[in-house]
């Protein structure tokens, strides 16, 4: 049975974000969940699901949250399955506060934590976590490097030529 990924977020309001993260987790065929759940709001229930993710066939977690953003913390705090946790931004510092209750956690409770609003990144972190022992989906992930890499290769060329004809280069 293959692992899915829990995607949990602390309000709706995060949900244009967790979307990519959604998307691409689907691209690469990794099943997973969506959820709404508050480290504030509705901690019993955050606790609840990190505490059964493991037995319900999760292999990671990736906890969305902004401002006080303790819902990555509240998700590490109760299992040990790799919690990716994303930093959303808000009309606060610009998700700064986010980022940095995310990255503040005490030793022994890791998260991990990608960029504020990464959450395409996070879904590829889990990705790479599943590849290592799923050949195919590292062989998808490899494509994709390559694919990534051809148009970065095809935009130089084209701002080459450009600045070719005023010979700079």
């Amino acid at each position: 049975m293959k692992k899915k990924v829990g995607i949990i977020m602390g309000s709706d309001s995060d949900l244009p974000i967790m979307r990519k993260a959604a998307d691409t987790l689907a691209a690469f065929g990794v099943p997973f969940e969506v959820h709404v759940m508050s480290a504030h709001r509705t901690p019993d229930a955050a606790a609840a699901f990190a505490r059964s993710a493991r037995e319900k066939g999760f292999g990671a977690i990736i906890a969305a949250a902004g401002m006080a953003a303790h819902l990555g913390g509240v998700m590490a705090a109760y299992t040990t399955l790799p919690v990716i946790g994303v930093p959303c931004k808000s009309t606060n510092l610009d998700g700064m506060d986010a980022l940095l209750s995310t990255v503040q956690m005490p030793s022994g409770i890791p998260v991990a934590t990608v960029a504020i609003n990464g959450a395409v990144n996070a879904a590829l972190l889990c990705c790479e976590m599943f590849a290592v022992y799923d050949e195919e989906l590292a062989e998808k992930l490899a494509a994709k490097r390559a694919a990534d890499q051809a148009k970065v290769l095809e935009k130089n060329a084209a701002v080459e030529a450009e600045f070719a004809a005023y010979g700079a280069l």
